[in-house]
């Protein structure tokens, strides 16, 4: 049986990317905001415990490894924590946009080519866009988006020294990552998830908003992404502002406005421009019969790429 193309691995990636987040918005109005963050990090954390059953590669970890998962973990909690809060104020898409500008503004300090720098121009001039629409009501939504955002590019980080440490596997480290943030949010945000614990189709939704949101993406971007070039991919991955306004067009009605979509298509050209540092000094290897190039080397983009889309 011929298996589908990565092209289509990526595809369902980053539908189930947004509608997991479009999915908790309606949940709102049955659970608290930070009731459905908890719910979603925990379900999550539970379905990777019994695939992968993770702790037992913290027995073989460092003092370093551990307090390395503690830190991806706790700042997994809080991102999670942040952006929901943040979608319960402003739309989808222009949250999906500002989470971008980091990622782009990491790879021009690992890699500070003209090329680089143009893609973070244009990704500021497209959040300077999209926040100048939504300061006037919403001056607390982006004050939340951009500390997701924040939280978005040290998730990166420690998940690209996750990836190169010698005794964790990717998988692995997520699901302890997994587990780790769930303790972190119980505290914070567990209270507010009790309500849910006697409603059967709210405790079920966000069964429906952890699978959705973690375990669907992950799996279908291990599936993709090890058999996508890099040029292909990075086009693809900007279309993910794109996808956000559909998914908030299509799920919530969110309707963007012409400012809208012009500062979307901005920070998702910068998407689509931006190289890694790895990318930036070496060109992929090209198949002695002429095919595609291969995935990059594992680096500050190659590790981010990876695991960045998990979080949400």
């Amino acid at each position: 049986m011929r298996r589908p193309p990565p092209h289509a691995y990526f595809a369902v990636s980053a539908v189930f990317h947004y509608l997991g987040p479009a999915f908790a918005v309606l949940l709102f109005v049955r659970v608290d905001v930070l009731g459905v963050a908890w719910l979603r990090i925990v379900v999550a954390a539970l379905v990777f415990a019994a695939w992968r059953r993770p702790w037992r590669a913290l027995g073989s970890l460092d003092r370093e490894g551990r307090r390395l998962l503690l830190a991806w973990g706790g700042c997994l909690a809080l991102m999670n924590c942040c952006f929901y809060l943040a979608i319960d104020r402003l739309p989808l898409a222009t949250v999906a946009a500002i989470e971008f500008l980091p990622v782009i503004a990491l790879a021009a300090a690992g890699a500070c080519t003209t090329r680089n720098l143009v893609a973070l121009g244009l990704a500021v001039a497209g959040v300077y866009a999209l926040t100048g629409i939504h300061l006037a009501g919403g001056a607390l939504g982006l004050g939340l988006a951009f500390a997701n955002a924040a939280l978005f590019a040290t998730y990166i980080v420690l998940a690209d020294r996750v990836a190169k440490h010698a005794d964790l596997d990717g998988i692995d480290g997520l699901g302890a990552a997994m587990l780790a943030a769930a303790i972190v949010v119980t505290p914070l945000a567990g209270w507010a998830a009790v309500p849910a614990i006697a409603d059967p189709v709210a405790l079920l939704a966000g069964v429906g908003v952890g699978v959705s949101s973690s375990v669907i993406p992950y799996v279908c971007d291990q599936l993709a992404l090890n058999r996508l070039p890099r040029a292909t991919y990075s086009l693809m991955v900007s279309l993910l502002p794109a996808t956000a306004t559909v998914i908030g067009i299509v799920v919530l009605t969110q309707i963007p406005s012409l400012r809208d979509v012009v500062g979307i298509a901005l920070v998702a050209t910068g998407v689509g421009l931006h190289r890694g540092a790895a990318a930036a000094v070496q060109e992929p290897a090209v198949s002695a019969a002429g095919g595609e190039p291969h995935a990059e080397p594992r680096a500050l983009g190659g590790a981010g790429r990876q695991l960045d889309r998990v979080g949400h």
